[in-house]
């Protein structure tokens, strides 16, 4: 077939919600150029989104799109991503949100390669496809609208089948909560963007698929290599076991009740690696049953948040000798490092996380905290990081004097959690209708110095035992998002070395971009650059390598979590070499990432009007509060650093706005030429 390529279904649907109207677009309108995932999804958007387009109205497009390892049985590669206009970004801009589970395979078997989801449905609507057949049903009719998450999975199963894979909205997506999520099955969820605001907004519950084709690889004897190569051993015994204590790290350690198992699943299909928690015969938030919930790492922060994050720099760092997945880490399957190496001491020297006292071990109700969170459909890390420590932080200082929140603010309670999510995913009063906005909107309607700005005197570093970290009461990172691997509050770092490229990576994003594009560097890097990352190049050369990895990640859909070497860029290009045949080397899978990264850079040029002055500022605010070793930066060696970033980038150090020879050198004339209709093409 012409432009046929395997690994690929070879269409993508339009949905027009509005008229109830399915059409077909070529995937090969875009791949290989775009290859697939994030991507192709930047591509779509740029031609089809125009500026002033707001994020809950029908203009807006939900894009998801899947990668050509998806449905392979390339380990990893069942990973998919949505885009659009984020609802919680502050302000509003275009971003994404990954996702595992089965939904991406499904979709490929029943032949198709992602959605276009557009427009706004007439009436509460969910989605049949089935095999490439499409049905637009009534979700007040089903009984589907209303319904928490995990229900709305179950009725859908008992009105089409067990063999059909969802993703679905709760009640805080169906009221347009500006954190909701969209989950897909064993709790896998498109978290980070509020997209399920979106979906709500269209009046879309569900997409439901059936899918009963294959998808053929270029090269099945090169999977069963991957399979074999990119987890060694490939195949454990994974058993659920009782533990009396629930363990994550030194900071952490609750006693648990006597029926509680504890195993380690895998997030998506094709995947060989265990590295999502099962929490077995745990407390439920919404029956009075014990259920089984899946978690990834943010969760254990319910159980006991009196200390935040500790972290080893051999997490981050890697020498020659040193190339331990950090996942097979995680879960036992290697040593943490070769302990012959010369840097060991240094890679091994765990920095604990600071003392904060949010709420003590409890974990009954961390559970709860967690199983509500899955069932109302929100983002976990916001309401973890940042809503309730705020809560608990701001009470501490005495700023929600005279505010009634229909309930004493009590964060070892476990019914203030129940009243605080039920309030803000069902928008009930003036102060869940406002903590509904996310917390960015939230503190700046209430008024950000004070609800804000106002410094948390509690938090002391246990880097240098005794030492006051000032931080604010709102963990506010930049663009409406929350703290990550920026070593304040929530986690603790090495140093500037790590935490000043994150927040140069973020500072060209829309959002926190650590939870795909997480900082790994060489301890050399780290040796290099110690003493002063504010003018060493390598400091942006190394965020622009992780962010091109994260391109990368999220178009072939990979994940950095299985690889036996987190810098083996070679791993990617066998894996598109296996899923399509494509030999591609790895400078023409990075011309990939940056013509994606440049496409996802004029989106945020044309729709949002980016530039150097918006977000300099924006990545550097949170810079002035203290890590946990005491360090912050200054605004001029900030900019100094930001100079150098565009240096890399080759972009306009005045304007942070790529130049005409950039736009062509990843052949995106086209853009360029819109670019200089719209004055922002530098000289």
């Amino acid at each position: 077939m012409k432009n046929k390529l395997y690994g690929y279904a070879g269409k993508i649907a339009r949905i027009n919600l509005t008229d109830s109207i399915v059409s077909e677009v070529s995937t090969f309108d875009y791949a290989p150029k775009y290859v697939g995932g994030r991507a192709i999804a930047n591509r779509i958007f740029w031609e089809e989104v125009p500026e002033g387009t707001e994020s809950l109205s029908p203009e807006n497009k939900l894009i998801y799109m899947t990668g050509p390892t998806c449905a392979t049985g390339i380990p990893t590669g069942g990973r998919s991503v949505f885009t659009s206009i984020s609802p919680n970004c502050y302000p509003e801009q275009y971003t994404w949100s990954g996702m595992g589970g089965w939904l991406g395979s499904a979709l490929k078997f029943a032949g198709y390669d992602g959605l276009i989801l557009e427009g706004k449905a007439q009436k509460h609507t969910y989605l049949i496809i089935d095999d490439g057949k499409f049905e637009f049903l009534d979700a007040d009719e089903a009984g589907l609208w209303g319904l928490f998450v995990h229900e709305s999975q179950l009725e859908i199963e008992k009105l089409h089948g067990a063999d059909v894979i969802s993703f679905v909205i709760g009640p805080a997506g169906e009221n347009l909560v500006r954190i909701a999520s969209i989950t897909s099955s064993n709790d896998s969820a498109a978290a980070k963007g509020g997209f399920g605001a979106v979906m709500g907004s269209k009046n879309l519950k569900a997409v439901v698929v059936r899918g009963t084709g294959s998808i053929t690889p270029a090269n099945i004897g090169k999977v069963l290599y991957l399979r074999n190569k990119m987890n060694s051993p490939p195949y454990t015994l994974n058993p659920t076991l009782p533990l009396e204590r629930w363990e994550a790290g030194p900071n952490l350690s609750v006693p648990v009740n006597p029926e509680f198992r504890q195993g380690q699943v895998s997030c998506s299909y094709g995947c060989n690696q265990h590295c999502n928690r099962l929490a077995m015969n745990v407390k439920s938030g919404t029956s009075t049953k014990l259920k089984n919930r899946i978690e990834k790492c943010v969760g254990v922060f319910a159980m006991d948040f009196s200390n935040g994050c500790g972290w080893v720099p051999n997490q981050t760092y890697v020498t020659e000798k040193n190339h331990p997945s950090v996942c097979k880490t995680m879960s036992g399957q290697m040593p943490p490092a070769d302990m012959t190496d010369e840097h060991i001491a240094e890679l091994l020297d765990f920095k604990p996380g600071d003392t904060v006292n949010f709420w003590g071990p409890n974990f009954d109700k961390g559970n709860v905290m967690m199983d509500l969170c899955n069932q109302y459909g929100i983002d976990k890390w916001d309401v973890l990081i940042w809503m309730f420590p705020w809560f608990a932080m701001g009470k501490a200082e005495g700023v929600f004097e005279g505010i009634d929140f229909g309930m004493e603010i009590d964060l070892e309670s476990e019914e203030f959690v129940r009243h605080i999510l039920k309030i803000m995913c069902y928008r009930e009063g003036y102060y869940g209708n406002l903590l509904a906005e996310g917390m960015a909107r939230t503190v700046r309607a209430l008024g950000k110095e004070k609800y804000g700005d106002t410094i948390y005197h509690g938090r002391i570093s246990n880097c240098i035992p005794g030492l006051q970290l000032d931080i604010p009461i709102s963990f506010e990172s930049a663009w409406g998002h929350s703290f990550h691997w920026q070593g304040r509050g929530y986690q603790s770092t090495v140093d500037r070395s790590a935490w000043l490229p994150v927040a140069l990576q973020t500072m060209t994003s829309s959002r926190d971009t650590q939870t795909v594009a997480h900082f790994h560097a060489t301890w050399y890097y780290y040796l290099a650059v110690r003493e002063d990352p504010f003018h060493n190049p390598l400091v942006p050369q190394a965020a622009i390598e992780c962010e091109t990895g994260e391109d990368i990640k999220e178009s072939v859909m990979s994940c950095e979590w299985q690889a036996p070497d987190i810098f083996w860029h070679e791993m990617e290009c066998e894996m598109l070499e296996a899923a399509t045949g494509l030999k591609w080397s790895v400078e023409e899978l990075h011309d990939m990432a940056i013509r994606s990264k440049l496409t996802f850079r004029a989106i945020l040029m044309r729709n949002f009007n980016r530039d150097r002055a918006m977000e300099a500022y924006e990545a550097f605010k949170s810079l002035r509060y203290p890590d946990s070793m005491g360090l912050t930066a200054q605004w001029d060696e900030w900019n100094d650093l930001v100079d150098l970033y565009y240096e890399e980038r080759g972009w306009d150090k005045k304007t942070g706005w790529p130049t005409r020879e950039v736009w062509e050198k990843y052949d995106l004339a086209d853009i360029a030429d819109e670019m200089q209709v719209l004055g922002k093409l530098p000289e």
